[in-house]
């Protein structure tokens, strides 16, 4: 059974933090906060010849899966690994555009995309993240050490904890 890696670029913005702690939440205050974020799965079948679909309540994604999007890297459709790259790339994005921005950096541009593993058990055992930005005036200095904070703390980076590997190639773009 061949692991299937999946990769997505996002480029996004945002802000939050506290300029002079560099804390993501000092000034996130009540009125930024969720009540959740809602998905849905659907699956029928057995598990190689069954399908299923993924869908956000946003109505913005939906796709559908099987085993051979998972495991074979079978074209027309998605899997879980994917979907987390995604979320991994767009929250580690938008977080270092905040920790950059309340630097005193803003950036005009972060790319960054994810590879996510899938090794046996099944178990996601390594993600790795590249990172372009385009950000005036930061010195190399505070740039890696925007990463680093990033790469500890954006909410996403936090919950999947539990992976053996994660690593971080990020670099400063002039353009």
């Amino acid at each position: 059974m061949a692991a299937r890696r999946g990769s997505q670029k996002t480029t996004l913005a945002g802000s939050w933090g506290s300029a002079k702690t560099g804390t993501p939440s000092a000034d996130w205050g009540e009125e930024h906060l969720h009540g959740g974020f809602e998905s849905a799965a659907s699956w029928s079948g057995s598990l190689k010849e069954g399908s299923g679909s993924v869908k956000a309540a946003s109505g913005f994604f939906e796709a559908p899966l099987t085993f051979a999007t998972r495991f074979e890297g079978a074209a027309g459709g998605t899997n879980p690994e994917e979907l987390i790259g995604a979320a991994h790339a767009g929250c580690f994005s938008m977080f270092l555009a905040a920790q950059l921005t309340n630097a005193g950096h803003p950036p005009t541009r972060i790319d960054t995309s994810a590879t996510v593993h899938l090794g046996a058990g099944p178990t996601v055992t390594k993600i790795e993240l590249e990172t372009t930005a385009i950000v005036p005036g930061v010195d190399q200095k505070l740039f890696d050490e925007k990463v680093e904070f990033t790469k500890q703390n954006c909410p996403i980076s936090k919950a999947l904890a539990s992976v053996p590997e994660f690593s971080v190639n990020a670099k400063l773009s002039a353009s």
